[in-house]
């Protein structure tokens, strides 16, 4: 008898990655601001056709938005390594450097995953204040060890729109995770249709 809550696992963790494939697919289409050489979060390449110097903004980051609200609402349904693994194909797609991106999202959705119990009783503002520190945390993290590397970055009010698009579009995905895709925090002892333990 196939178990019901490895399934449910399993449906969720395609569904990201199927979320996941079309937000980088719409990444890598040429439309301007959100096309792959113009990534905030990574290198500038600024000798690229449609540069920042055309007056594009960029588009929030979905799928950080997207994984960060998984991990707090349901930890159990995304496996750290799907998230190590998509993040790195995704920096190797966008020609950031590889692995930084990746490592960077991987240890703050951790962050959130070891206070999984802390943020199931906390609502949702208070959630999102937390989500704002972390975002930040890792943007400025990102932008920081580029520049000890020494590595061409977007201007810093590039990164800074990035920045307040992604915060912004979190409580949209939140929205659409919960109505959409019924993911939402499981109250404190609350078990499943077996007796198991959310």
């Amino acid at each position: 008898m196939v178990d019901h809550r490895q399934t449910q696992r399993l449906l969720y963790v395609l569904l990201f990655l199927g979320l996941a494939a079309l937000v980088t697919f719409y990444r890598l289409l040429p439309l301007g601001a959100y096309g792959f050489s113009q990534d905030p979060i990574g290198p500038a390449l600024t000798d690229t056709p449609g540069g920042w110097g055309q007056g594009a903004l960029p588009k929030p980051d979905i799928l950080l938005c997207l994984a960060l609200a998984w991990v707090v609402r349901r930890p159990d349904m995304l496996p750290a390594p799907v998230i190590v693994v998509y993040f790195l194909l995704e920096d190797i797609l966008l020609l950031r450097p590889p692995g930084l991106w990746a490592l960077i999202v991987l240890a703050g959705t951790e962050f959130l995953r070891a206070r999984t119990d802390r943020l199931r009783g906390c609502g949702f503002w208070l959630e999102y204040l937390i989500i704002i520190a972390l975002m930040l945390a890792m943007f400025l993290a990102n932008r920081a060890i580029l520049a000890i590397v020494m590595l061409p970055q977007a201007p810093l009010d590039l990164s800074l729109a990035l920045f307040v698009g992604t915060v912004l579009a979190y409580p949209v995905i939140v929205a659409v995770s919960h109505f959409v895709f019924g993911l939402r925090k499981p109250a404190t002892g609350e078990v499943d249709a077996l007796g198991q333990r959310l």
